[in-house]
């Protein structure tokens, strides 16, 4: 098992990917949850096969967070919350779906040149996964400023947070326990926050569309 660890991890790596590119592409916001859910576990998948080759039960703590936090509560608060509000609506979207794939195959070519030094220095196992953890996190970011809903934004946060992590995991083994409990928090708060913004959004303007925001203006 130790022996294929790294191929196994650079196997969960590319499905992380593969998900980021699903997730850009996707209209429906309730697709759009599920599939925040699945890269979620498949981080976690990725997270215990470190811990499980490199010995280090950090690594697993880190894992059950990411569980408990990405895979169970977040997309069923998620849920409940796209329910409450009534979101049936397709995710709109500053580009289209093919301009969007053009700019994101550009940035995977972009995070692998950014990535390449950095993957030489790294003893990790999983070192060579490095550019795919930062394609995740460009394409996160992509998405939220592409998207004009409210939902999909704070997706795009939490998806890139999962990116964040998944670098941290390949080049270091692993951050220090207190950082991942403190990152676990704020995540938390985070998104305990943003949900309290939907509603108000909602309740001001009948729809989550952040560019009414622009229509307020200062007493």
């Amino acid at each position: 098992m130790i022996k294929f660890a790294p191929q196994l991890i650079n196997l969960f790596a590319t499905l992380i990917l593969l998900l980021s590119f699903a997730m850009i592409s996707q209209r429906r916001i309730v697709s759009l949850i599920n599939l925040f859910m699945v890269q979620g576990a498949a981080l976690v998948a990725a997270s215990f096969l470190l811990a499980y080759a490199t010995h280090q039960s950090d690594l697993y703590v880190s894992g059950i967070l990411t569980l408990v936090l990405k895979v169970i509560f977040i997309p069923w608060m998620l849920h409940r919350v796209i329910r409450k509000l009534n979101v049936r609506w397709d995710v709109e979207t500053l580009f289209n779906v093919p301009t969007t794939m053009l700019f994101g195959i550009g940035l995977v070519i972009f995070s692998f040149s950014l990535a390449l030094p950095i993957s030489r220095l790294s003893s990790s196992i999983a070192g060579g996964s490095l550019g795919i953890a930062l394609a995740c996190v460009f394409l996160s970011f992509m998405m939220m400023i592409t998207r004009s809903k409210a939902v999909p934004q704070v997706i795009g946060f939490l998806s890139m947070e999962n990116g964040l992590i998944f670098a941290a995991t390949t080049v270091t083994n692993g951050m220090p326990m207190i950082v991942e409990f403190g990152i676990a928090l704020d995540v938390l708060v985070g998104v305990l926050i943003l949900g309290v913004f939907m509603f108000q959004i909602r309740e001001k303007f009948d729809n989550l569309d952040i560019h009414n925001l622009e229509a307020l203006k200062e007493d």
